[in-house]
């Protein structure tokens, strides 16, 4: 699909409450469309079922919940083609899954960190100072991650993305080794910012993502 030069369009779709692998199958779906030149980049929002996922190189062992207390939680276990270590999804959790072509961008670096601004944004947006960690991908609230990030990228289009703590279930996150780092915790945008809705922030969100990656509409 020929687009005018200097013209980037951003199509947004929310598909609301869905299984991990049901949403994994959608983003293959729109990669491959937008490798085929069939589609505009795309900004998916998700919140997942619960689940534990692992990155391409994580280790097993990063999950110390034993089955019957993943079985207690619903809590699932997926292993995934992204990168990083093992994350926790649930609901009150916002994720993200950019489905945009990186050609004619400054590459894999800038990807990432412009993911990490838009979230820095977002979150400034409602009183909370994030910062990011050169050494260790996401963003942070003081010692705190709030947002993670796990990319791939095949042929320029990227996949997978990153998910933004709003209202979650902190129980589930002593059942991994967050990000597979030790000594470092995790928050949720409700404990710093009470009475922020998931509408909010996903308007936060799109509009932050737009003036970050410079889209037109």
């Amino acid at each position: 699909m020929a687009e005018e030069a200097n013209k980037r369009v951003l199509n947004v779709r929310d598909l609301g409450l869905m299984p991990y692998e049901a949403a994994l199958n959608v983003q293959e779906t729109a990669v491959e469309a937008r490798k085929a030149g069939e589609a505009p980049d795309l900004l998916l929002l998700v919140e997942h079922e619960p689940v534990y996922t692992l990155g391409r190189n994580s280790e097993d062992d990063n999950i110390v919940a034993g089955a019957e207390k993943l079985e207690e939680w619903g809590v699932d276990v997926v292993r995934t083609g992204r990168g990083g270590q093992v994350t926790y999804h649930g609901p009150g959790q916002l994720v993200g899954y950019p489905i945009i072509s990186l050609h004619g961008r400054e590459g894999v670096a800038w990807y990432v960190n412009s993911l990490e601004e838009t979230l820095i944004r977002t979150l400034a947006n409602f009183g909370v100072d994030a910062t990011r960690d050169p050494s260790n991908r996401g963003v942070w609230v003081g010692g705190e991650k709030i947002a993670a990030i796990g990319v791939r990228i095949t042929r320029g289009v990227t996949m997978h993305g990153f998910s933004l703590n709003v209202d979650v279930n902190m129980n589930h996150y002593g059942g991994i080794i967050p990000c597979g780092i030790r000594g470092r915790g995790v928050t949720s945008l409700h404990l710093k910012t009470p009475d922020v809705s998931m509408d909010e922030v996903k308007e936060t969100v799109i509009e932050s993502f737009r003036k970050v990656f410079d889209y037109e509409r």
